[in-house]
């Protein structure tokens, strides 16, 4: 009978030994799983912001190059007003040679028939 109490003993401290090595590789098994999801979570979070600061570099360039159109569109604009006035302007000073021309004709026709 004494060798059963032995042999039960035995079976409860391996069980106990067992039981706290499962313990302990499946703690250590969970840490090595967190780090790896926190190491997984880290390199989601640098991609994400990587991503977010070209989103960023590509509204400001587009923001850039809407200014400068619109900028181009002004001085197009106000070039085609110029050029608009320029031509204007010059038609009315040929109105005004033609009209000369014209009284300048009828002076010699009046001066000739006196």
């Amino acid at each position: 009978m004494a060798a059963f109490a032995k042999c039960g003993e035995h079976v409860r401290l391996t069980m106990k030994l067992t039981t706290t090595a499962f313990l302990a590789l499946t703690t250590l098994f969970l840490a090595h799983c967190n780090k790896e999801k926190a190491a997984i979570d880290a390199q989601a979070h640098a991609s994400k912001e990587v991503i977010n600061d070209e989103k960023r570099a590509v509204n400001a360039a587009a923001e850039n190059a809407t200014k400068q159109a619109d900028l181009n569109a002004a001085v197009d604009k106000a070039n085609i007003e110029a050029n608009k006035e320029i031509t204007q302007a010059q038609l009315d000073a040929d109105k005004k040679t033609a009209d000369a021309e014209a009284a300048a004709t009828k002076a010699k026709i009046d001066a000739a028939a006196k």
